[in-house]
């Protein structure tokens, strides 16, 4: 069996040594020459649209995506002679943020409040609806608080729109949610279903910075709602892999606020915190592979390393403790690692979280000088 995956960050690094784990071999292709993927397997440095990489790809057994934004030219010269999974329709409707508000809408499933933007006057008249205060976003390649703006005041809105206008854009309702949770599936080529228990995110300046799993305190009613959306859009694209809506939680219900078609950062914990990550199951799930158990191993978090990496040598010896290092170069606001602890209890759980916030500090999310 062999997995063609469009995509060789972080997201194709822990794939491919999820494959090689089942004995799956992998070819990524990415036009970076520094792509992490290529330290678990061979990578095709080439353009999205070079034919000798595709023909490559095409001689696979299956394709997958890490990300949505792969050129959609891509993906279409590989449909038909390849199995591509996700199906180019979620890709589509993931990598657009409109397509994908009005796609939930016509599932029943809430979004956040949302209007079209073409134009500074349709601006003013979607502020003038939905009130202050809006998150101005781009339709399109927005990630890690990326391609958006927050407008507080009526005299940001010329900033805003001299800032982002010249995009197709998105206006959405400012939601006073309680917090930020995730949740995450995986379905098989045969339409089995497997859930993660929910995890509870905390972003710092628009990157996901912790995620806790299981999440505390998830009514029985909201936790099978969130679990119906999700198999309804699964069932809808007759998808196969793994799939993570961001879920605003309000107290009372649900609004959706993404979906991502692919593994996800806030389900991470995974690899250490679950029977099955999710790369081994997604793997599994393209591959037509039986899916593997998506119980959690108690209680489980993720830490981001985001701009910079601290010197993680006191963490390596910690029990309950895993780093992973990317080995990419630092960048402002560039993911570079993670660090994940699994303990049997909340109170244990918080206990490694500050012993590695005390390792990492600010660092965790400070830009590289």
């Amino acid at each position: 069996m062999k997995v063609g995956i469009l995509g060789g960050g972080q997201l194709g690094l822990m794939l491919a040594q999820s494959a090689h784990g089942l004995g799956v071999e992998t070819l990524v292709l990415d036009p970076a020459a520094d792509a992490v993927a290529g330290q678990a397997t061979r990578h095709l440095a080439k353009d999205w649209l070079d034919a000798a990489a595709l023909d490559a790809l095409a001689a696979c057994d299956v394709v997958t995506c890490e990300f949505e934004n792969v050129p959609s030219e891509a993906v279409e010269k590989l449909v038909g002679r390849v199995p591509v999974h996700p199906v180019p329709e979620a890709l589509v409707l993931s990598g657009d943020r409109l397509l994908e508000k009005r796609f939930f809408r016509g599932l029943g499933i809430e979004p956040a409040p949302f209007a079209e933007i073409g134009s500074r006057i349709e601006l003013g008249r979607a502020v003038a609806d939905a009130g202050l205060p809006i998150v101005l976003k781009t339709r399109r390649f927005g990630y890690d608080g990326k391609g958006q703006v927050v407008v507080r005041a009526a005299d940001e809105l010329d900033a805003a729109w001299a800032k982002l206008g010249g995009e197709e854009l998105i206006l959405e309702g400012f939601v006073p949610f309680v917090r930020e949770l995730s949740i995450a599936a995986v379905r098989g080529r045969d339409g089995e279903i497997r859930f993660w228990p929910l995890a509870e995110n905390h972003h710092v300046d628009g990157i996901l910075h912790i995620s806790r799993a299981p999440a505390a305190n998830v009514p029985a009613a909201l936790l099978a709602e969130a679990e119906r959306g999700l198999s309804a859009i699964l069932a809808k694209l007759d998808y196969v892999g793994v799939l993570v809506v961001e879920l605003f939680d309000l107290g009372d219900r649900w609004l959706a606020n993404e979906m991502a078609c692919r593994v996800h950062n806030s389900f991470h914990w995974t690899i250490e915190g679950a029977v099955t990550s999710q790369f081994e199951n997604h793997v599994r799930a393209v591959a037509g592979l039986p899916l593997g158990d998506t119980s959690a191993r108690g209680f489980a978090a993720m830490v981001n390393l985001v701009g910079t990496l601290p010197d993680l040598a006191p963490l390596a010896k910690e029990p309950g403790i895993t780093v992973h290092d990317y080995r990419k170069q630092p960048r402002a606001g560039r993911k570079l690692g993670h660090v994940t602890a699994v303990a049997d209890s909340p109170v244990a759980l918080e206990t490694r979280i500050r012993r590695i916030l005390e390792v990492t500090g600010d660092r965790a999310t400070r830009p590289a000088s």
